[in-house]
């Protein structure tokens, strides 16, 4: 007459397994959406350093065509990721070089890589060449500037940004810089306007011009900088050579330490 009781507890293991089935996808889909979240932020982040870099570039190339002239052969001096190089390229109409210490370089340019000692190019070959804060990083600026010397052609010029130690703040930088790099490419050697100037000087350059720019350029490092367009002078005498000798002395031992 009656129909058999259902008990409760014969249908709960069934139910509460399929209960916990639904409680592992629903967390592991969670687990999923935060993975693929976090993914796509980082995703968006390199993008967008990508971006900032080629932009950087792409300012300092307009700002380095406007003073060369068109269909120069210009040599890039520790170009980097290549993008000034790249932008330059296409604003002179003229294919131009650059070099560094690592295999490769970021984008499709005429990259040769440098041995730390001789530039890869045949004497007088350039027109111009460039050094976008790469000189405090010399080890042997003497040589350095000996070699621009050999590889530029009568009345080459050399467009050059540093870094200036001038005040506290522009040394807590130029020393923070140096621990990143000292391990890579050896102490840095940061000096003054008229440092450099005499440094220039010695060398067989002369300042076509210079002037400050802004430290805000980099809002990750925010330090006093100087752009210079040289000139190459007539050969160096022998009391040039000795004066060269002496001026390219490291002026400061470490980054950010005044004499």
């Amino acid at each position: 007459m009656f129909q058999s009781s259902v008990s409760i507890s014969e249908t709960s293991p069934a139910y509460s397994g399929g209960s916990l089935h639904q409680e592992n996808f629903a967390s592991d889909s969670h687990g999923t959406q935060r993975n693929l979240w976090w993914l796509g932020i980082q995703r968006r982040l390199r993008r967008e350093r990508r971006r900032r870099k080629v932009g950087r570039a792409y300012d300092m190339a307009l700002e380095i065509a406007r003073v060369l002239p068109t269909k120069a052969r210009v040599l890039d001096v520790g170009c980097g990721s290549g993008f000034i190089a790249h932008h330059l390229s296409a604003m002179l109409g003229q294919s131009v070089v650059g070099i560094d210490l690592e295999p490769h370089t970021e984008a499709a340019i005429d990259y040769r890589q440098f041995d730390g000692r001789h530039l890869p190019l045949d004497d007088g070959s350039v027109d111009a060449v460039l050094l976008c804060y790469v000189l405090h990083h010399a080890q042997n600026v003497n040589k350095v500037m000996s070699e621009l010397r050999r590889v530029l052609g009568a009345r080459g010029q050399a467009v050059v940004y540093e870094d200036i130690p001038a005040v506290w703040w522009d040394r807590l930088v130029c020393w923070t810089h140096n621990l990143k790099w000292r391990k890579r490419t050896g102490p840095c050697t940061f000096r003054r306007e008229s440092e450099w100037r005499a440094l220039f000087t010695a060398a067989g350059f002369q300042v076509i011009t210079e002037r400050q720019l802004s430290r805000w350029r980099n809002l990750f490092h925010p330090v006093r900088r100087r752009f210079y367009l040289l000139e190459t002078r007539g050969p160096l005498t022998a009391r040039d050579q000795a004066h060269h000798q002496e001026c390219c002395s490291p002026l400061l031992p470490s980054c950010g330490r005044q004499s």
